[in-house]
C-alpha cells in the first residue's frame, strides 16, 4: 500500500524537524546563534487520471484529474538571520552588531568567514582576535601598555596608552552584508561560510547605509525564542503521532485484505 511509505517519508520529515529545534533549543544560550527552520515539499505525484484531456475521443475535457502524492521531502533547512537581544558584558572587547553585518574572521589556513558573534579578544602579540584565537579582519594590534579601549559605533577602536590623556586611533574595523544571508553555509563555532548561494561580500564600515551599528560591551544573544520552539516540538510530535498512526492503519487494512482473499 502506498499510504505506508507515504507515512514513513512524514515521519521521516518530522524526525529532521525535531532535530532543528532540538538544535535550536539546545544553542538557546549561544552567542550571535540564529534559529534555524526546517521547510518540505511534496514529492512526486503518480496520475491515476490525467486532466485537462478528453476522457474517449471526441468527448468532453476531464476537468479534474486524480493525482495521487507520494509523500513529503525535506527541501531546506533555514537560518533565520533576525537580531537577537544585547547582552551586557562590562567587557570592552566584547562588541554587538545592531543590524545587518557580519564579523570578517581569518582562520589559520587563510580563510575569510563570517560571524556574528562579537566576544573578541587580544592573543599574545596584541591582535584582535575570536575567542577561538582566529584573527579579525582586517587586523587591528594593541600596544602592550594600553589602560582603556573605546570602540565606536562606526567600528573606530580607539585606546589610552599609559597615562596619557588622550586617546589613539589604532584601527578600523568593518563588516560585510550578503545579498542572499540564508545562502551562507553554517560551520559551527559561530562561523559561516560564503557561498556561491550568498553571493559576494559587500564590506563597509559599520553604519554606513545598510550596514548595522556597533555596540560596546554588548553581545548578541541567540535569537531563539524558547516558547515558540516548545510549541514547534509538541506541533512535530503531534504530526509524528499522526503518521505513525497512518501506518498502523494501513497495517490493519492490509491484514484485513490478506484474510479475506484466503
Amino acid at each position: 500500500m502506498r499510504a505506508l511509505s507515504v507515512a514513513a517519508t512524514g515521519m521521516d520529515a518530522q524526525q529532521t524537524n525535531l532535530e532543528v529545534i532540538a538544535n535550536n533549543i539546545a544553542n538557546i544560550n549561544t552567542t550571535g546563534y540564529k534559529r534555524a527552520r526546517a521547510e518540505f515539499s511534496d514529492l512526486l505525484y503518480q496520475s491515476e487520471r490525467a486532466q485537462g484531456v478528453p476522457n474517449r475521443a471526441n468527448q468532453a475535457i476531464v476537468p479534474e484529474g486524480a493525482n495521487i502524492g507520494l509523500g513529503v521531502q525535506t527541501s531546506a533547512v533555514r537560518n533565520i538571520h533576525t537580531q537577537g537581544e544585547l547582552t551586557h558584558t562590562e567587557n570592552d572587547l566584547d562588541v554587538a552588531i545592531v543590524g545587518r553585518g557580519w564579523y570578517q574572521i581569518q582562520t589559520p589556513d587563510g580563510q575569510t568567514l563570517y560571524s556574528r558573534a562579537g566576544a573578541f579578544n587580544k592573543n599574545a602579540q596584541g591582535q584582535l582576535v575570536t575567542i577561538d584565537g582566529y584573527a579579525v579582519v582586517p587586523n587591528i594590534t594593541f600596544p602592550a601598555d594600553v589602560s582603556e579601549t573605546q570602540i565606536t559605533r562606526t567600528g573606530q577602536v580607539m585606546v589610552r596608552v599609559g597615562k596619557s590623556a588622550d586617546f589613539t586611533e589604532i584601527g578600523q574595523l568593518t563588516t560585510a552584508n550578503f545579498v542572499n544571508e540564508a545562502g551562507l553555509q553554517p560551520l559551527g563555532d559561530n562561523l559561516f561560510a560564503q557561498t556561491a548561494a550568498s553571493g559576494e561580500p559587500i564590506v563597509a564600515a559599520p553604519e554606513d547605509p545598510g550596514f548595522g551599528y556597533l555596540k560596546q560591551g554588548y553581545l548578541e544573544s541567540s535569537n531563539v525564542d524558547a516558547v515558540r520552539e516548545i510549541t514547534d516540538l509538541i506541533s512535530a510530535q503531534r504530526a509524528y503521532e499522526m503518521n505513525s498512526k497512518v501506518i498502523t492503519t494501513a497495517d490493519e487494512m492490509a491484514t484485513i485484505v490478506s484474510k479475506n482473499l484466503k
